[in-house]
């Protein structure tokens, strides 16, 4: 008796892996946009201080050095942001990994539970009835001969 065909094993299998090439290519879209929000709002600051600048009279190279400093720590609390999003993502991604394993094994003992009182076999014992009756007939078919 042939087992039955691998190929909704491998498409259960590729399900979570499709769930979470979508959930990346999500969360890469809004990073992409988080910084596109951030460079213009830099943009923004930017022109907003070289207008002071020109309505206070202000000296241009203080306010460059000034203008120089926002960005640096700008840069630096975006690096932290990075770190924090990524420390967070990777912690996410492994408490998934353990909650889908752990999911799965409660649903293999529910459907094991239920096979048993049902009386059904399960695949695995079908496959070794059917391998033990084979190795009884190859035995048989020697006491023949």
């Amino acid at each position: 008796m042939p087992a039955k065909k691998p190929a909704k094993k491998k498409a259960a299998r590729r399900r979570p892996a499709i769930r979470v090439r979508k959930a990346k290519r999500r969360f890469e879209k809004t990073w992409k946009d988080t910084q596109a929000a951030l460079g213009s709002a830099e943009t923004a600051v930017e022109k907003r201080v070289k207008a002071l600048v020109r309505r206070s009279g202000v000296d241009t190279r203080q306010a460059s050095q000034t203008l120089a400093t926002w960005r640096h720590r700008l840069d630096r609390e975006r690096k932290k942001a990075v770190k924090q999003v990524e420390g967070r993502l990777a912690v996410l991604q492994a408490r998934a990994r353990k909650e889908r394993r752990a999911f799965a094994r409660a649903v293999e003992d529910a459907v094991q539970r239920t096979l048993a009182a049902l009386n059904i076999p399960s695949r695995r014992e079908v496959h070794e009835l059917t391998r033990r009756i084979e190795e009884l007939s190859r035995r048989i078919d020697r006491f023949r001969r």
